[in-house]
């Protein structure tokens, strides 16, 4: 099985090294087309309006400047030999679940790898309130080709991509592993941050101010609230199919 690793978080990031070592549990004929800086939250962009570049990094493995989305398409269409048989998005730092998930570079990877006919998992390792160089990323290198496998064996339809996210807790500590449905949380995350430069003029930073919500069970937030490895199957059909039928009902009317 040939495998395409990529990550929103960069070329050097740790969480590509843990994904690494959980696709070479899986098989020995990996590849590698990272971002050459961090993308995060970048989503589905490609870039259109300017050149991207590649870097080769290793005998397998290449440096992009551009989006996740980019990675994949420049991968597949040119820097590998023969189209992967699986692409694998992460391990991204933070999880992706409920909204996160609109507008992930992680998970936007993986749906293009998705579009481009290729079963595809987005793999994440949730930071509740640590300090951020403190993820436990051991547990996602103890649990992710115990997770990825029995996925891989049973297979997913071609419209699906897998939505993969360990919990903020030690390897020992996680409590299994649940099938979830992408959750909402019952407010915003993000925030800005306004600022004033030296010329006194305003600036911002965006980002995230975490805070616990209360999920519904059965939703991947829950599941990683509780401590459990979360596995969504994803798509991009974005219809509200309840509404669409009142709709289409109402305007016949």
């Amino acid at each position: 099985m040939r495998i395409l690793l990529t990550n929103d978080d960069g070329i050097n990031a740790p969480g590509l090294s843990v994904l690494e070592e959980i696709a070479r549990e899986l098989s020995d004929d990996i590849w590698i087309a990272a971002p050459e800086e961090e993308q995060s939250g970048k989503g589905r962009a490609i870039s259109l309006t300017h050149p991207v570049r590649t870097r080769k990094v290793g005998a397998r493995a290449f440096a992009i400047t551009g989006t996740p989305s980019d990675c994949v398409l420049l991968a597949t269409h040119d820097l590998m030999p023969d189209k992967p048989d699986l692409v694998l998005s992460g391990v991204n730092r933070g999880q992706n679940i409920a909204e996160d998930t609109s507008f992930s570079g992680t998970i936007a990877a993986a749906m293009f790898g998705m579009q481009l006919g290729i079963p595809s998992i987005a793999v994440s390792q949730s930071q509740n309130f640590r300090e951020r160089g403190s993820l436990p990323w051991d547990t996602a290198r103890t649990w992710g080709a115990k997770t990825l496998r029995p996925l891989i064996d049973m297979g997913w339809p071609d419209d699906v991509v897998m939505n993969v996210n360990f919990p903020d807790v030690e390897p020992e500590d996680v409590r299994g592993i649940q099938i979830t449905r992408q959750g909402f949380r019952d407010e915003s995350i993000i925030h800005t941050d306004r600022r004033e430069d030296l010329r006194g003029n305003d600036y911002y930073w965006i980002g995230y101010k975490g805070k616990l919500s209360k999920p519904d069970e059965g939703t991947d937030l829950r599941a990683i609230y509780e401590g459990y490895v979360s596995v969504s199957p994803l798509h991009v059909d974005l219809t509200h199919e309840a509404f669409l039928q009142k709709l289409r009902e109402s305007w016949q009317a």
